[in-house]
């Protein structure tokens, strides 16, 4: 017999470069007929530098997929219209935002409005005549010489705390308020107005109602965590308080027969900094029924709290009705996985209905709230386009509708991630996951890394990341974990490290190394240490504790708590979490702090960190590179 001369192709390992090949899912719409599914798709430009996303359509039942935008945009927020005939969505181009129209049978998009500024949170009036949403218009937009729109400003007069955010740069004055646009005529009309932010809108089943939600506390920089639902008629009447607890408020929906409004919160508005379980919680339009938490001893939050490099920080959260108004279903977040749920409307236990090591980044039901299109990810897969049934054992029937990167099975050889739990210095068993080099073997002796997450009230996850499998195939053995102070485990868990940052969650990364240095392939004398944000605290905080590590990489880093209190865009938020100010509080600000052990480092450090930072402003890196180059 002839032997076969053909070449087995050989798969390379995962590069830089592969970045940039990655296409993933960032949003997802399900028709009203639950036959199609609208989803962006988020890609990466090198020679720009930038991001972009694009809108894409994928057929149900034929699997066919079409792209619907191209070019250098960032399409987003996809809806139907209630006959499915045409989809509305958001798009940012030339540095300007609009609202376009799309029909679903194929044709040409359609502009309806162009602004300076930003929109969110769109949706359609039942009869299809218009759209609702929020808008905010930045600085820009009010000046009227063109030249000028794009000159830096010569001095900022700044009288807000909250001034800046991360990712956005300098907030406008402006603030989000709710606006109807009639598609006919193009007409766009302001229905709220005042000098706070009115967001979230949602409108009612019958369309003639508008639930939204508003900080009006002295100053809602300070109380960040006391939202109230206001009612509004579609033709912006006089607004409406529902009465709730006092607390955070996000994703208001009224229920299919517009008598109730569930919504995601809480009702500690003195929570430190995330601890507190995010629940589902219903109330009469009215106030009565009183409002209710409907999941009191679920000892999760109703959000995606997982995190990873291929997208935003956490998927936050988002819930919706069935048709039939029984259920609510929500994405939650628990020992290293995010899953689909439902909570009976009346109240209950939650059923999973999709189970398994996942990540759900993202949901949709819509019509007969029959099936889910999700976001799903795993180790191996940065996301695809799923669809599911809304009922227990969801998984078990879902049906896979695109393969965005196929490459990473076909061309590239990823390295195997095995899940551990293993026993911190208390016996309290702490959740990881180790990545092995692609061609591993077990005989060898490899370096290893320690990966801290960012936070810290997150969890790292059952998800793919490019860092993490990038360090595998240069032949380091990775190992990153879910310390105690993070997401997943509960309020507890969560709760651990408040006031005192740099104890059990140093301990727990301390038992860590300790397994790490336990397994026979691991070279004990060279494991290093990395982390980002909360995650650079940590590395800076081990390293001035100890030199058991070989080196270490600190990346956006938290050296000084005090200068973050005030350098930070949320900086002075943390008062929260330390239960008082640097002012009252200056010995365990400098307790906490790892620049105030920075004189006992020896370990060799590498400090990465981004000009643009304003979560962790440059200056936290900064401050440590100054003391050891002295010290040196």
């Amino acid at each position: 017999m002839k032997k076969s001369t053909r070449k087995v192709s050989q798969k390379k390992i995962i590069g830089t470069q592969d970045l940039f090949n990655l296409k993933l899912p960032s949003s997802v719409s399900l028709s009203n007929n639950e036959s199609k599914i609208a989803y962006t798709v988020e890609w990466m430009d090198e020679k720009k530098n930038k991001y972009f996303q694009n809108l894409h359509l994928v057929d149900v039942n034929s699997q066919e997929s079409t792209q619907f935008t191209h070019g250098n945009q960032n399409d987003s927020a996809a809806v139907w219209s209630p006959d499915d005939s045409q989809i509305a969505f958001i798009s940012a181009r030339d540095k300007k935002v609009g609202i376009y129209l799309m029909p679903t049978a194929g044709g040409a998009e359609k502009k309806l409005i162009e602004i300076d500024g930003a929109i969110s949170n769109m949706q359609w009036t039942p009869d299809s005549k218009s759209l609702v949403f929020c808008l905010r218009y930045n600085d820009s937009h009010f000046i009227e010489d063109e030249k000028k729109k794009k000159e830096q400003p010569v001095f900022r007069h700044i009288t807000k705390l909250f001034y800046r955010l991360d990712g956005a740069g300098f907030l406008p004055k402006d603030k989000f308020q709710i606006y109807k646009l009639e598609i006919a005529t193009e007409k766009l009309t302001k229905l709220t107005k005042g000098k706070r932010d009115n967001a979230a809108p949602h409108l009612s089943p019958d369309g003639k109602y508008i639930a939204f939600i508003s900080n009006r506390t002295k100053d809602p920089d300070i109380f960040m965590d006391q939202d109230d639902i206001f009612i509004i008629s579609i033709h912006g009447s006089k607004e409406k308080k529902v009465q709730t607890p006092k607390g955070p408020i996000h994703a208001v929906k009224f229920s299919p027969d517009g008598k109730s409004i569930a919504y995601l919160g809480h009702d500690n508005p003195n929570d430190d900094w995330g601890s507190t379980n995010v629940h589902i919680w219903k109330v009469g339009i009215n106030g009565r029924p009183k409002a209710k938490d409907l999941m009191p001893t679920f000892d999760r939050s109703a959000y995606d709290e997982s995190i990873s490099d291929m997208g935003d920080v956490g998927g936050g959260g988002n819930i919706n009705w069935s048709k039939d108004g029984k259920r609510i279903y929500f994405l939650g977040s628990d020992l290293g996985a995010t899953n689909l749920f439902y909570i009976p409307a009346r109240g209950g236990k939650p059923t999973r209905i999709y189970n398994g090591k996942c990540h759900i980044k993202s949901f949709s039901v819509n019509g007969k709230t029959q099936k889910a299109a999700i976001i799903y990810a795993d180790v191996n897969n940065p996301g695809d386009i799923q669809i599911c049934p809304t009922q227990y054992g969801g998984e078990k029937k879902t049906v896979q509708l695109t393969h965005l990167n196929p490459f990473l099975k076909t061309k590239v050889k990823l390295g195997k991630t095995k899940d551990v739990m293993f026993k911190s210095f208390d016996g309290t068993k702490v959740q990881g996951w180790m990545v092995f080099p692609p061609n591993f073997n077990p005989k060898k002796k490899y370096p290893s890394i320690l990966n801290i997450h960012g936070g810290p009230r997150v969890q790292y996850a059952h998800t793919f990341f490019h860092e993490m499998q990038y360090f595998a195939s240069q032949g380091f053995v990775v190992f990153y974990t879910n310390p105690r102070g993070g997401r997943g485990r509960g309020e507890m868990w969560a709760a651990a490290i408040t006031g005192g940052w740099g104890d059990l969650d140093y301990k727990d990364c301390m038992a860590a190394a300790d397994y790490m240095e336990s397994q026979k392939f691991i070279n004990p004398k060279k494991i290093c240490v990395t982390g980002g944000s909360y995650g650079g605290y940590m590395t800076n905080w081990i390293i001035g504790h100890t030199n058991r590590f070989k080196a270490a990489v600190t990346q956006r880093c938290i050296s000084d708590l005090k200068s973050f209190y005030g350098s930070s865009d949320i900086g002075w938020a943390i008062r929260r979490e330390f239960d008082g100010h640097p002012w009252t509080d200056k010995e365990n600000y400098e307790k906490c702090s790892p620049i105030t052990y920075y004189q006992n480092i020896k370990t060799p450090v590498l400090i990465i960190h981004s000009e643009k930072d304003l979560r962790c402003h440059i200056e936290q890196g900064e401050q440590m590179f100054a003391m050891l180059k002295v010290m040196k």
